[in-house]
């Protein structure tokens, strides 16, 4: 696997960039979910705060419902428009809004692209390694600090499976 390219110098410092220098990556997953993102903050060599630039494509979600346990994250929509679903709510996101995503939030977020023209926003978040993440539709639980996902109805009790 290749290393992704940096802004670091021969003297191991990240100089300033454009962020056209910063290379594409994308995912999908079926017809519903995929977006086109340039990871900004991995480029210039952050390692405390992830910053992103998305593009959501027309009709297109970006990541499942889902809700952070110990990262807060910050979007700002630079052009276009899309809706937020947070909670049982949905928000209409145009240019110039913004919306922070709090560490233990109870309500989910997912942001879906409803128009007929990409948005493009930035995504900045905490980089904490042991976040739990809840996906609200799927009842799954991904621990990063495991790498692993769960599904929250296998809860067990503290005492569950302990002889006493």
């Amino acid at each position: 696997m290749s290393e992704q390219p940096t802004s670091e110098n021969g003297d191991g410092l990240f100089e300033p960039f454009s962020i056209e220098q910063v290379p594409w990556e994308e995912y999908s997953h079926g017809r519903r979910f995929g977006v086109r993102y340039r990871s900004i903050g991995d480029y210039g060599g952050g390692t405390h705060l992830g910053v992103s630039m998305e593009v959501l494509q027309p009709g297109m979600q970006a990541y499942p419902m889902h809700r952070h346990m110990l990262e807060e994250e910050h979007l700002l929509v630079i052009e276009g428009a899309a809706t937020l679903k947070l909670g049982d709510r949905s928000f209409e996101m145009t240019a110039g809004s913004c919306v922070c995503f709090q560490a233990g939030q109870e309500a989910a977020h997912a942001l879906i692209n409803t128009t007929g023209a990409p948005c493009r926003y930035l995504i900045i978040g905490e980089r904490n390694p042991h976040d739990v993440v809840v996906f609200t539709d799927s009842g799954r639980v991904g621990v990063k600090l495991m790498g692993e996902g769960y599904r929250k109805a296998a809860a067990m009790d503290y005492w569950e499976g302990e002889e006493a």
